[in-house]
């Protein structure tokens, strides 16, 4: 199993992986809001831990990787203040909370399936978990961790020694805000107490709604995570993944609450992927018009040109986005595929001179996942001196983990009745799981489809597929 280095927002260096089982890691990261189509700028972060899981296992490591998907809790602000997001997005389109999650879900796979980002092995929407969610704040209670005030439930975070052991941040700076987040609550004991859990002296028109010890109510988005991540994955998390803005207040109160209730150090390793920028700034859904995958295809571009546009990029640093730096990328891209294309598959390997070139992909890549160095591996193939075999199965090897579609060549939609028959009744089988609610039986139909290289969409007008 060879050596991965990862850069840890725990201890600001990067450090050598160690999971807490050895080759096997346990993997979460923050899923979306789906209230609104996600934007590039989200989807960044999903793309670079795709890659970071893709990494672990073409190494050798047996990933258990977890998603949430915040369907409930989550405010226009991250530190309990403003409206519920999907409560924002039902009155925007005049549907129900959960419409608008099942819609903007299977917007987000949808997105993700282009991006060739795998889906993880468990999706767990919050409103699937409530009994969870109780449990873990009425032992936070019991432990002297939390307190009822004004109806509402909140953490005490002067019960910590250190709070800020993943932001690095004072008091003194949150006086002037982190992000839109300081808002005054009379409840509070202390400004940096988060709430656990909201009931309806918060909210009047709040659709979901679930009774609780505490009154009838609904939970906060910080405990979403911790909760879902201890009934998956167990007390003990090798990997938290997300974007740099979650680090606070949101992952700052993933580590309160988790280590609070265990007992014990939670997550060894914090994973963070910085901001996609454009010309104004960080990308943001508040600013109205924001870019999407549909949009960019609209325009002419591969969603995968939109991929190798991000792994050119190391993902700890901020990137901008313009059209002519991506034209550039399209060009690149798809010159890069006839490259391949063009490769003699037929021959037999030269391991000795692959050895090299495998060992310097899994060094750069192992390297704070180092994408751009990855890629330079990849042109470095095409330009030794080997034959067109052994070129073609090293970038076959190594697109398991950049997941570009180098040697995989577009095929003629031509469809059979048989394989007709057999989509039209997965789509049927996934309908009716969803109607059920049972999502993760349906996220398992939709990733069966996508092994087999078909897609399907979800539109306002049904589902619709095309293969691959």
């Amino acid at each position: 199993m060879s050596k991965i280095n990862l850069y840890n927002t725990l201890t600001k260096k990067i450090e050598p992986f160690v999971p807490n089982v050895e080759g096997k890691v346990n993997l979460y990261t923050c899923g979306p809001t789906v209230y609104h189509f996600a934007h590039i700028g989200n989807l960044r972060s999903y793309i670079m831990e795709d890659v970071l899981e893709k990494t672990l296992r073409y190494v050798g490591y047996d990933v258990k990787r977890v998603m949430n998907i915040t369907d409930v809790g989550h405010l226009s602000s991250d530190a309990d203040s403003g409206e519920d997001k999907m409560l924002m997005g039902a009155k925007r389109e005049h549907k129900s909370v959960m419409e608008i999650a099942a819609f903007y879900r299977d917007a987000f796979f949808s997105d993700c399936a282009k991006l060739n980002i795998k889906t993880p092995d468990v999706v767990e929407p919050a409103t699937n978990c409530i009994p969870e969610f109780i449990h873990m704040i009425e032992t936070l209670i019991e432990k002297g961790y939390a307190y009822v005030a004004g109806g509402n439930v909140y953490f005490d975070t002067s019960k910590l020694d250190n709070y800020y052991v993943l932001s690095n941040q004072n008091e003194e700076e949150l006086m002037v805000g982190a992000r839109d987040d300081v808002e005054e609550d009379s409840n509070k004991r202390s400004k940096t107490d988060f709430v656990l859990w909201f009931t309806k002296s918060k909210f009047d028109d709040q659709e979901l709604k679930w009774d609780s010890p505490w009154g009838v109510g609904y939970p906060g988005w910080h405990i979403e995570c911790s909760a879902i991540s201890i009934k998956h994955l167990g007390e003990h998390l090798d990997i938290h993944c997300g974007g740099i803005d979650n680090v606070f207040p949101h992952h700052t109160n993933e580590i309160a609450q988790s280590e609070a209730y265990l007992g014990h150090k939670w997550c060894n390793y914090w994973f963070h992927v910085l901001h996609l920028n454009d010309s104004t700034g960080k990308m943001s859904k508040s600013k109205g018009d924001f870019l999407t995958v549909s949009l960019l295809e609209s325009k002419g571009y591969d969603p995968l040109v939109y991929r190798m546009f991000c792994l050119q990029s190391h993902y700890r640093k901020p990137l901008l986005f313009n059209y002519e730096v991506l034209d550039n990328v399209k060009a690149a891209y798809e010159k890069l595929k006839k490259k391949v294309a063009s490769l003699d598959k037929e021959g037999e390997l030269q391991p000795e001179k692959m050895n090299p070139y495998q060992e310097a992909f899994v060094q750069a890549i192992g390297n704070d996942i180092n994408t751009s160095q990855a890629l330079t591996v990849v042109y470095d193939v095409l330009k030794a001196d080997m034959n067109d075999a052994s070129k073609f199965a090293l970038i076959e090897q190594f697109d398991q983990v950049l997941s570009l579609d180098l040697t995989l060549e577009k095929q003629e939609d031509t469809v059979d009745e048989d394989l007709a028959a057999y989509v039209e009744e997965k789509i049927a089988q996934r309908k009716a799981a969803r109607k059920e609610k049972d999502f993760a039986k349906a996220d398992a139909i939709r990733q069966e489809l996508l092994d087999k290289g078909i897609e399907i969409k979800d539109t306002r007008e049904g589902t619709t597929w095309n293969l691959l």
